[in-house]
């Protein structure tokens, strides 16, 4: 209880809660580009609820973060920082390769599909749920992720005085809160591509 304590008070708990959602607004707007500008299939909503975010970046970032910060922070051994890019590589592929698998099946299983497409049509897939392209385009994206997006996120979020932070995540609770109940309460489900 008390490390929960310190990391309220160090208001670790609500920058890692805005950056999950920061995560999953950029993931959607990744999501929504990739949709109407390299696919060209027109606009529909990628969330799994109303809002303009899919949750599923968030998890996959906190992950990233969890999984990798500390060895972001690593730079007094040499050797380690010459393959450390590869290591965050390879392991933010195969994080973000899980998580989406995962997902697949609890969103199969709690809403009959998951709303992003099937990668039946890449050469090298798993039951049309994961494939090897996308699965490097998440290593990739994580790279990005650890070494610039999140110092940006870390710089940005150390910016706000203790209680405008405090406000700033309850506000965006809130928000998230709303968006889920009017979501299950309207039997909302995102149209496929």
């Amino acid at each position: 209880m008390a490390k929960l304590k310190e990391l309220w008070e160090k208001q670790t708990v609500q920058k890692l809660f805005l950056c999950f959602w920061m995560y999953a607004v950029l993931g959607w707007c990744y999501e929504v580009f990739l949709e109407v500008v390299v696919y060209r299939w027109g606009f529909h909503n990628r969330g799994n609820m109303f809002g303009p975010y899919c949750p599923i970046y968030g998890v996959g970032a906190l992950l990233f973060l969890l999984c990798f910060g500390w060895l972001m922070r690593k730079k007094d051994v040499k050797w380690l920082n010459i393959v450390k890019p590869l290591l965050i590589f390879l392991g933010c592929m195969a994080i973000a390769t899980f998580v989406e698998l995962m997902a697949t099946y609890i969103l199969e299983y709690t809403q009959g599909s998951w709303p992003w497409q099937t990668y039946s049509r890449y050469k090298y897939n798993f039951q049309a749920r994961i494939a090897l392209s996308t699965s490097v385009r998440f290593g990739l994206g994580g790279m990005l992720f650890l070494y610039i997006v999140q110092p940006f996120f870390d710089w940005l979020l150390a910016k706000p005085k203790r209680n405008t932070l405090n406000i700033i995540a309850i506000t965006v609770l809130v928000i998230v809160a709303a968006d889920f109940i009017l979501t299950n309460a309207t039997g909302y489900t995102p149209k496929l591509a």
